[in-house]
């Protein structure tokens, strides 16, 4: 009995000791690339020419930092991308909100049909629709201004699903009893709205996180630098110094990093909201 209960405890450490090592490999493997893009941005631009890669700067050169701001209107990028996201996050929400409270709460013929399509419009590209959504921007002389970069973002199917879920998952009788008083605007925006506190924060947060990162749709809808965002603006900072890509990324390094910043801070202050949404968004 004894000799058993000794080789069930060995082989229990063992399990417990393979799953941290592999918890550790698969960890290191996912941060290297931000550790890489951290170091990167306090080197020098023959330290990153050198053949065989350091693993830690042989000195710190802050003054890559302000090199992004001298080379690109980096400031104007940021607001311009602070704009854009704000904006966004804002439209998609309430877009949101109202769609998910019909599709979760009323009493409509082909409410099921809508949703399925609703769904469907997850598996579609952006790179289908940015045509005839470009001509319509153009045709409203939206191009290279806000309303081009915040409206085509308003609706997002993900949003309206994820906030479905959850006000499934409400105590009718409280809707109920608002529905009498006439109060939907109120029975939505001070009763359900608070109640699904945790997925509308979740929505919210990733709805930032996208349209910070956003690339494609900012390129195609502005020309000129006052309205260009930091994804494209560093994009642009390859060829905007000599040229010659391979020679500065110490400095593109930088930008990226003080790109970065504003996302992982809002991620992990918002984190636990987001792991309770998630949790509680199975399909019902």
């Amino acid at each position: 009995m004894r000799d058993s209960r000794m080789a069930g405890d060995k082989q229990h450490r063992l399990r417990f000791s393979m799953r941290t090592a592999i918890g550790v490999v698969i960890t290191a493997l996912i941060f290297f690339p931000i550790y890489w893009l951290l170091i990167s941005s306090f080197k020098t631009q023959a330290e990153m020419r050198l053949a065989v890669p350091t693993l830690w700067p042989k000195s710190f050169h802050w003054s890559n930092y302000t090199e992004a701001f001298r080379v690109i209107p980096y400031a104007r990028f940021f607001m311009n991308t602070l704009v854009m996201s704000i904006g966004i996050v804002i439209l998609q929400l309430n877009v949101a909100l109202m769609a998910a409270f019909a599709f979760a709460k009323g009493r409509f013929w082909g409410k099921g049909v809508l949703f399925f399509l609703v769904l469907a419009a997850l598996i579609v590209p952006d790179q289908v629709t940015f045509v005839p959504v470009y001509v319509m921007m153009s045709k409203v002389h939206w191009l290279d201004t806000f309303w081009a970069l915040i409206v085509p973002s308003g609706a997002s199917a993900y949003g309206i699903f994820l906030l479905r879920q959850a006000f499934k998952s409400l105590n009718n009788d409280v809707l109920e009893a608002a529905r009498v008083d006439g109060a939907w605007f109120t029975m939505l925006y001070r009763i359900l709205l608070p109640m699904a506190k945790p997925t509308v924060v979740t929505l919210g947060v990733l709805t930032f996180i996208s349209s910070w990162n956003s690339y494609f749709w900012p390129l195609i809808m502005t020309n000129t630098n006052n309205m260009r965002v930091l994804s494209v603006g560093i994009a642009m900072l390859r060829d905007s110094i000599a040229g010659d890509e391979a020679m500065y990324f110490h400095i593109i390094m930088a930008a990226s990093v003080m790109a970065i910043i504003p996302i992982v801070l809002v991620f992990m202050v918002m984190q636990k909201h987001i792991v309770s949404a998630m949790a509680n968004s199975t399909f019902k």
